[in-house]
């Protein structure tokens, strides 16, 4: 397959550990030309003879010149990642020795990788399909406990294998509806139209779950941002010290402290949460700068995944809370009513009044409700107060493409409830099937496929 495409004939090579200083480096070479290139630099052992999987100690030298002491690890096709023959080698973690490495194999012959090139390879030659390769950046990229789960299920295949059954089995129907075609002038039917609409039922029912999945799907791969807005001397800023336990944002009893935003990322159990400290919201301030700030508060609230609104619970009105109710719906949001300093209230009671609101009373300076506004953050995003065990779509490309199965999905049941004649009703099949293709890769184009690799980092 590779043959086909202009440069894959070529032996690549890239650093595959990022750039630095470290203890080592590892250096991978992938192509036809691997073993006879690194022989040349690796003159210690005969490595055309050298078993597959299989490391091995000793110098690499060009001519007289001794690179490096390293190890070289074997991996003969198609038992390697590229499916191609494979060398990685791993050298002393100099950025002076890995740039005398890498340019001693390219000067005998490889070139240097372009960007996902090597997981491209292995696309291109079989090892992966286009949903696990994908799964690969999402992993290297994965920063929480849930984005590394989710690239890892769609590595191994969990997503691929859900559309790899849909396709066959409306793949088996379309057959035996294009069958009929062949038949067309004697009236014969090979595809049951009623179990055919079960089908679909059942495919629609799959496909609209797993659109559903993406909006937490872009939660687990991007995280939630939160705005913790509120007046002017509510405690933001105390609290967004509690949750981070250090002191991040400078704490005062003088309202108008937090001039600007403060921004800092916890993690949630496995979910990263961008905390947004914003300056305090007041209407009638004569200080430009905190007019400013105010301004920027504004915006965050208008590009937040969540509103935290914190309020003094011994300093507030029923009108008050009335107002910031209706404010807060009318910015179609997910959001949170924090009642904070509860420690400053006589006998640990509230005002009567705030029974009738669902508010989350906490005190940031004692680290009271702390644990519970976790939790409520949680599951004010995720809707349940653990992970999903099932597939998550994470990827935005998957999205796109999963839409437009579902609409042809919906063409299709159209079509069988009118009966509309079996040419017309395959055209719709053939396009159903075309977009679950394009997600695994089994329909594609070349430009697309550079493109989609071009976001890998090099030496992957």
């Amino acid at each position: 397959m590779l043959s086909k495409v202009m440069g894959w004939e070529d032996t690549i090579v890239a650093l595959a550990t990022p750039p630095g200083v470290g203890a080592i480096g590892v250096i991978r070479i992938s192509g036809g030309n691997a073993f006879s290139i690194i022989q040349q630099l690796f003159s210690s052992k005969k490595i055309s003879d050298l078993p597959s999987h299989t490391l091995y100690h000793g110098l690499l030298k060009d001519k007289e010149k001794v690179l490096d002491d390293v190890v070289i690890s074997i991996y003969r096709n198609p038992r390697s990642y590229t499916g191609e023959d494979v060398i990685e080698i791993s050298c002393h973690g100099s950025a002076y020795i890995q740039q005398q490495v890498i340019e001693a194999i390219c000067f005998h012959g490889a070139r240097l990788a372009k960007p996902g090139e090597f997981t491209q390879r292995a696309f291109l030659n079989g090892k992966l399909d286009l949903i696990q390769a994908e799964a690969v950046a999402d992993l290297i990229s994965s920063n929480a406990e849930a984005a590394r789960k989710a690239a890892l299920q769609n590595m191994r295949g969990g997503f691929s294998t859900v559309l790899k059954e849909l396709r066959e089995e409306m793949i088996r129907f379309s057959s035996l509806i294009e069958l009929e075609l062949d038949f067309s002038d004697e009236d014969v039917v090979f595809a049951d139209r009623e179990v055919f609409l079960e089908l679909v039922e059942k495919i629609s029912h799959s496909v609209k779950q797993l659109l559903n999945s993406f909006k937490l799907g872009n939660v687990i791969k991007n995280g939630v941002s939160v705005a913790i807005v509120g007046k002017p001397n509510a405690g933001k800023s105390t609290l967004l010290n509690t949750l981070l336990n250090e002191n991040r944002a400078i704490v005062s009893e003088i309202p108008g402290t937090t001039r600007d935003t403060i921004e800092e990322i916890i993690n949630i159990e496995g979910i990263l949460f961008r905390l947004i400290d914003t300056a305090g919201i007041r209407e009638h301030t004569h200080d430009v700068i905190e007019s400013m700030g105010v301004m920027r508060s504004l915006q965050k609230i208008k590009e937040a995944d969540i509103v935290l609104y914190i309020f003094d619970v011994s300093n507030i009105t029923e009108q008050e809370l009335d107002n910031i109710m209706t404010d807060l719906l009318s910015q179609e949001k997910k959001y949170l009513l924090a009642g904070n300093k509860v420690d400053t209230l006589e006998n640990g009671t509230s005002q009567e009044f705030l029974d009738k609101y669902k508010i989350l009373f906490i005190s940031a300076k004692e680290n009271e409700g702390i644990d519970k506004l976790k939790l409520d953050l949680f599951t004010t995003i995720t809707g349940s107060d653990a992970l999903p065990e099932n597939i998550v779509i994470t990827n935005a490309r998957h999205y796109e493409a999963l839409q437009q199965v579902d609409i042809s999905l919906g063409d299709i049941r159209c079509g069988i409830t009118n009966n509309i004649p079996a040419d017309l009703l395959t055209l719709d099949i053939h396009r159903c099937l075309h977009y679950l293709g394009e997600i695994t890769g089994e329909i594609t184009n070349e430009d697309r496929l550079d493109y989609i690799f071009s976001k890998f980092c090099i030496g992957k």
